[in-house]
């Protein structure tokens, strides 16, 4: 014999904003005003079937991950993995906050609108003050995606703040880009996640204050990106340097420059003096600045060796592979192997175009 079932409960009616959600992700799906004449999100089952799209077409959360203090004002929202897949949905690059008098600043805001909501999360559970303002390091989308939690938490206008440049690469085709292949890469983890652009550009050696707190904009020219910003919280002697260093992979030079990062370093280090450097990717570290460069200049110097020798390309992979500085971070480097050759290939060509 069946028991008798209970009613099934009726859906809650959608907010405005969920059901242009919705519609949009109808869209998508190639539904659109089709699906809606036939009636598919009207009524208790028609809502159903839209709640049904809508949890398709937005990726999962993020799990929680406690917030480290650093400083007696900065914290950090540690990624473990350098590298987006479908397991850690995207949770690839580091989320900083510093917690000010005036409020919350963010220092990148992951890659995705579900970890940014898991950042805000993580940072309800220090303060309740509210996020006044995000600051972007650079456009690649893993450090800028999470704006879009922000923005939807703390209001359309809340000062996002980037260099001139990285905003007009976000703005272009760099925002759907990385959108796209954040959602390819951890096989739509991060879908639902929207392109929100910075909104407040800033200048090199620009101080601002939040409070009881003194933020200090840092770009000295081309490393990781023509546009990379770190910034310097005064107070704590601490300074955010994005990807510009990484403790423990291969940053992507494919914008950048090897010697540009050198200058970089030395640049930025005369003007702040010892600092506790917090990369984008990996563990912070007082000499982070020095032990990555001097895994970058293993792979430098011997492809201006090689070139200066008029040796090839599979010559100065060879001289590199040898090179001391690299070899010592071979075998526990992530991504090591299958990225090594690319960088060689960038750093001599890089070389060639130095000598010429």
């Amino acid at each position: 014999m069946t028991l008798p079932q209970p009613p099934a409960p009726r859906p809650a009616a959608p907010s405005n904003a969920t059901v242009a959600s919705r519609r949009m992700a109808l869209r998508r799906l190639g539904l659109g005003a089709g699906a809606l004449g036939l009636g598919l999100v009207a009524g208790p089952e028609g809502a159903l079937f839209a709640a049904q799209v809508g949890d398709f077409l937005v990726g999962p959360p993020v799990a929680d991950v406690a917030p480290r203090q650093l400083g007696p004002h900065v914290w950090l929202v540690y990624a473990r993995d350098g590298f987006p897949t479908p397991e850690n949905r995207g949770l690839m690059a580091s989320i900083v906050f510093v917690v000010t008098s005036a409020g919350v600043v963010v220092l990148d805001s992951g890659a995705s609108l579900q970890i940014g909501e898991m950042a805000i999360r993580m940072i309800r559970t220090v303060t309740p003050k509210p996020v006044v303002a995000v600051f972007n390091s650079h456009y690649h989308g893993d450090h800028w995606l999470g704006n879009h939690a922000f923005a939807r938490a703390f209001g359309a206008d809340l000062p996002i703040h980037a260099l001139p440049h990285t905003i007009e690469q976000i703005r272009g085709t760099e925002g759907s880009t990385w959108r796209s292949l954040m959602e390819r890469w951890t096989n739509q983890a991060t879908a639902g996640t929207e392109v929100v652009v910075p909104n407040r550009p800033v200048t090199p050696g620009e101080r601002l204050r939040f409070g009881d707190v003194t933020l200090v904009m840092h770009h000295h020219g081309t490393a990781h990106t023509p546009s990379d910003l770190c910034v310097q919280v005064v107070e704590d002697g601490i300074t955010h340097v994005g990807d510009i260093a990484m403790t423990n992979r291969i940053a992507n030079l494919d914008d950048g420059s090897y010697p540009g990062t050198f200058r970089y370093y030395a640049a930025m280090q005369a003007v702040t003096g010892p600092q506790f450097w917090v990369p984008g990717h990996g563990e912070p570290a007082r000499d982070l600045l020095d032990t990555y460069g001097r895994f970058l200049s293993g792979i430098w110097e011997p492809c201006v060796q090689a070139v200066k020798d008029g040796r090839d390309e599979a010559a100065a992979k060879a001289m590199v592979l040898r090179d001391p500085r690299v070899a010592a971070r071979a075998k526990t480097m992530a991504g090591f192997d299958s990225n090594i050759g690319k960088y060689v290939s960038l750093a001599y060509l890089e070389a060639e175009k130095d000598a010429f």
